[in-house]
């Protein structure tokens, strides 16, 4: 007991007064170890004389400025790092090669001089005192906390620095106790790396068992999907649980600290590297300006919310009929904003709503995500995805042109390219409400940009099917697919919400812009990815006793095999943006876009669905 309140009045003590007392403690101490030094080699209780006495005297005054000058009074003692070992290391090894250069000079002189073995004692045992003095005090003022017993037990894949950066934060935090590493180099197998155990990916099913090993931790900061999803199936049979540490890049812009472990997720699994941002681009967009979103509370739509919001606009005005979904993004939102975040609860059909909200806030810029977006919903439904899907972004646009709005950026769909369904028509219609705006600006000479952004699969969306696997899959199973060939584009909610940005900049009116999103993913391949990010197997032929089977049900009405992302590959060129890409764009319409809007409007007011579906699918 008395030693604990000694302790703690220890590490009470004011910094200065600390660094004091070792002070103190390394002059007491080198002179101490000068003369066991000298006892040792003597192999009697050493006695010196004058010039010996100065000699040892002179250790600590040699000692002191070069501890000073390589910090070892600089440390903070509770947070001490084990590799602090070798700054004391270095420290008493000049200190030590200085005072024998002093005791060679004055042996030089003629003086009694000093056996070489002294020198080689003086060094070890101040080594062992200074080092000692630092760790002891640490681990008896301020001792480390037992692991606690519920702390996963963790084994880490990858030895790189992100790797030894993590076990040291998470050992300072204790959050899980780190077995080892785990390592494809076969030189590092069986070797030590911060106290720990490197194990080799060929043992790794033994270490798992006899250690118990909750989790997995991925280090390896490689943006290939490819290596990522052989790493989840490599490790899809183990009984653990498989997270990932946050790319390198967004540790240093501060977005995450290092011990911010997530669970990997489909997005990690894409077959190609992500589409990187152009920071600056985005920020000269949107900040100091005037933002609307429409189809603000959808998954694309609250996506980009979040992400303007990040970018400081002067005014974010979000728009949508989902009162729910709006109140929530809206505060979510207004909870960090410095700036206004209006929510319009309507819907974009609302004329009179729609220019009401763009002269009353002078919105510059509009990204118009509203829509609905299910293939199977809007086949079932056509005059009401016509009503949304076309006269909506006919009138929103037409007001955005009568309200002089800077911007306006329509968010498509492949599916709008030679389209199959009643959705990927009412996509291209908007296509062609953008670029007949976008040519009627050029038309009157004005600087406005009406443009469209072509997307594939947006992962985790409302209308991906990544939802419905997830379910399936939750559900035991089996993950159903409309046909085993089929494929699809697919992009990360990420890339969607920078590429509507940076589009704004990247565009001109009556332009269509894509991201270049590499091969075509079978579907097949994806539901398998996510079983294994489940921890689950895929029942197959060659694995009868698999958790999840995966069953071919049929294509739904208007659902293509391939999708498409040009109408003409070979026009397509690059923009200042290496993997975003403009669609060429026809001169001219070869239609009268507001008499076709008419006709499409008044054949939706006498819900007439055959005729309505005609008129979509009657395209140049």
């Amino acid at each position: 007991m008395h030693g604990g309140r000694f302790s703690r009045r220890i590490a009470s003590l004011p910094r200065g007064t600390k660094k004091l007392l070792f002070v103190c403690f390394d002059v007491l101490a080198l002179v101490a170890m000068l003369w066991l030094s000298f006892s040792l080699r003597l192999n009697n209780v050493f006695v010196p004389n004058v010039e010996q006495a100065l000699l040892m005297l002179a250790a600590p005054a040699i000692a002191l400025p070069i501890f000073i000058r390589m910090g070892l009074y600089r440390s903070v003692l509770r947070f001490l790092p084990e590799r602090a070992i070798w700054t004391i290391l270095s420290a008493v090894t000049v200190a030590a090669l200085a005072w024998v250069s002093l005791a060679f000079l004055t042996q030089m002189t003629g003086l009694e001089g000093v056996p070489r073995t002294v020198a080689l004692f003086y060094w070890a045992l101040s080594v062992v005192v200074i080092a000692g003095s630092r760790f002891g005090a640490k681990w008896l003022l301020w001792p480390s906390p037992a692991m606690p017993t519920t702390a996963p037990r963790t084994l880490i894949y990858g030895t790189g620095n992100p790797a030894m950066q993590l076990v040291n934060a998470l050992t300072s935090t204790r959050e899980r106790n780190v077995v080892g590493f785990v390592s494809d180099d076969a030189n590092l197998e069986g070797m030590d790396m911060l106290g720990l155990r490197v194990y080799p990916m060929s043992g790794l099913e033994a270490v798992v068992t006899n250690f118990g090993i909750d989790e997995i931790i991925l280090t390896t900061t490689t943006p290939n999907g490819a290596v990522r999803r052989e790493l989840v199936a490599r490790f899809g049979s183990l009984p653990v649980k498989f997270r990932i540490l946050p790319a390198i890049t967004d540790l240093a812009a501060g977005k995450y600290s290092i011990s911010d472990v997530r669970d990997i997720d489909i997005d990690d699994l894409l077959r190609r590297s992500p589409v990187p941002s152009d920071p600056e681009l985005m920020r000269g967009i949107i900040e100091g300006r005037v933002i609307l979103i429409t189809g603000a509370a959808g998954s694309i739509g609250s996506a980009l919310s979040r992400t303007v919001a990040k970018l400081n606009p002067e005014k974010l005005v979000l728009m949508d009929f989902n009162e729910h979904g709006l109140y929530e993004i809206g505060r979510e939102l207004a909870k960090n904003a410095k700036f206004p975040v209006v929510r319009v609860l309507g819907s974009v059909a609302d004329a009179a709503l729609a220019r009401q909200v763009l002269c009353e806030h002078s919105v510059e810029t509009i990204y118009h995500c509203a829509a609905f977006k299910h293939v199977s919903m809007v086949e079932a439904n056509c005059v009401e995805g016509a009503r949304n899907n076309v006269l909506g972004t006919w009138t929103i646009a037409e007001a955005a042109y009568e309200c002089g709005v800077r911007n306006f950026i329509l968010i498509s769909s492949d599916k709008a390219v030679r389209p199959a369904s009643a959705m990927g028509a009412t996509k291209r219609w908007s296509e062609l409400i953008v670029r007949y705006h976008g040519t009627r600006s050029g038309n009157s000479g004005s600087e406005r940009n009406f443009a469209s952004v072509r997307f594939g699969n947006v992962i985790g969306s409302s209308g991906s099917v990544v939802p419905l696997f997830k379910e399936q899959i939750a559900a035991g199973g089996p993950v159903t697919l409309t046909h085993p060939d089929m494929t699809r584009y697919f992009m990360s909610v990420r890339e969607a919400a920078e590429l509507i940005i940076q589009a704004t900049a990247l565009s001109t009116s009556g332009d269509v812009l894509l991201l270049e999103m590499g091969e075509p993913v079978a579907i097949k391949d994806l539901a398998e990815d996510m079983i294994l990010l489940a921890g689950r197997s895929v029942r197959n032929a060659q694995n009868p006793d698999g958790d999840i089977e995966i069953v071919t049900i049929g294509a739904a009405e208007g659902e293509k095999l391939h999708e498409e992302l040009f109408y003409d590959p070979s026009g397509v060129t690059p923009t200042s943006h290496p993997k975003i890409l403009r669609g060429r764009r026809p001169n001219g319409l070869s239609i009268d876009v507001p008499a076709r809007i008419a006709s499409i409007r008044d054949r939706i007011e006498a819900r007439d669905e055959p005729a309505v579906r005609q008129m979509l699918f009657d395209l140049p």
